[in-house]
């Protein structure tokens, strides 16, 4: 009886211990099932493409007229909008009191020189009394006092002219160099002040630059170009995007600045180009469009590429069916892919359909690998 009881509690034992592992085992969590996903081995590429900059026109020589003199606006010698030449009268400011100063400060310097005639003589003629002692030390003395203040009065004089004649001189404006002038911002009658009233600008503009700024890592490749120079003018280096139109005329690099920006890592160029129609006028937005100088690049789908923060990445499939998140830097884009400047190689596997649904370290179902476009 008691053996046959110890067999119950037993058998009794050994199915609850059975059905608590299986009600453990049912509950054991699952991992997510694997992701489906399109691999495509990232290529390269020979095609020729443009790296893309943004960039400002500039004037090579711009001047500001500003007016040197007080007065009033009597005449405007120009058309707004025009070329003129060094020299160019441009605007006349009322001369009359500068003129009337001038005439006055002539005089003056006349008065003076017959003065200095003067004491010039009675210092001549004390001398030659002196010889013979018919005439006191004294007098000889003040005749020489007189004539040395008599000379210096004379040069006092000329440079009161000279000033004078410097402010009839600046109440004229001349063009300082061969340009275009732009609208005038006075008009006739208009009051303005001796170094304020900005009268208008003057710009030369052909040729004609535009400033970019890129990255300090490209300034090996910008000096190599630099260095090179342009060769003819069907060379197709450097071109200027406007808007859908790409202008016609090519340029150079003139000037890559003294140093690299230490808050930015970036370092500003300088680029000129022919502009005889003057279809590029100063201040401009254009888009510089800059020939790839590498005979291969890697190149991916661009539907492969994902944004975060303002920067690049893609999901690069390895071992036991698993992707890593690798950032990439981006170049050109060729029709529906894109350049890979930096982070792929050739043949790595790239999920180019179902990268919304992956993240790190996500175990993926892929399908059969496609060829690269090409």
């Amino acid at each position: 009886m008691i053996l046959r009881s110890i067999q119950l509690y037993t058998t009794l034992g050994l199915l609850l211990a059975a059905a608590a592992c299986g009600k453990k085992n049912q509950q054991a969590p699952q991992g997510p099932p694997p992701v489906n996903v399109v691999l495509q081995n990232s290529g390269v590429t020979d095609a020729v493409y443009y790296d893309e900059y943004p960039g400002i026109v500039k004037a090579l020589n711009e001047t500001e007229l500003r007016a040197q003199v007080n007065g009033y606006i009597t005449a405007m010698h120009f058309t707004e909008g025009s070329k003129v030449h060094k020299g160019q009268k441009l605007y006349s400011i009322d001369q009359q009191a500068y003129e009337a100063t001038f005439q006055q400060a002539q005089a003056n310097l006349q008065v003076q020189e017959a003065n200095l005639i003067k004491a010039q003589k009675d210092v001549e003629r004390y001398r030659e009394l002196n010889k013979s002692d018919a005439i006191a030390k004294q007098q000889v003395d003040y005749a020489e006092a007189t004539y040395a203040a008599a000379q210096k009065q004379v040069d006092a004089a000329k440079a009161s002219v000279r000033g004078v004649q410097t402010n009839v001189r600046y109440s004229t404006i001349t063009a300082p160099f061969d340009g275009t002038i732009g609208i005038s911002n006075v008009r006739l009658g208009a009051a303005v002040s001796a170094g304020q009233t900005l009268l208008n600008t003057i710009s030369s503009d052909d040729p004609i630059a535009v400033d970019i700024t890129v990255d300090q890592k490209e300034i090996f490749r910008f000096t190599q170009l630099f260095a090179k120079g342009k060769t003819s003018k069907a060379d197709s280096t450097f071109r200027l995007a406007l808007g859908t139109e790409v202008y016609p005329l090519p340029g150079a690099i003139s000037v890559i600045d003294r140093a690299v920006d230490a808050q930015t890592g970036s370092i500003k160029m300088r680029l000129t180009f022919p502009n005889p129609q003057h279809m590029l006028r100063s201040g401009m937005s254009v888009t510089l469009r800059v020939l790839s100088s590498s005979a291969k690049s890697v190149i991916i789908p661009y539907k492969a590429v994902t944004e975060q923060l303002g920067e690049f990445f893609v999901y690069v499939a390895g071992d036991s069916n698993k992707v890593t998140q690798r950032k990439v830097v981006l170049g050109t884009q060729v029709g529906k892919d894109i350049v890979v400047q930096s982070g792929l190689k050739e043949n790595e596997k790239v999920v180019v359909e179902g990268v919304q649904n992956l993240r790190e370290g996500s175990v993926i179902n892929p399908s059969p690998a496609t060829p690269p476009s090409k």
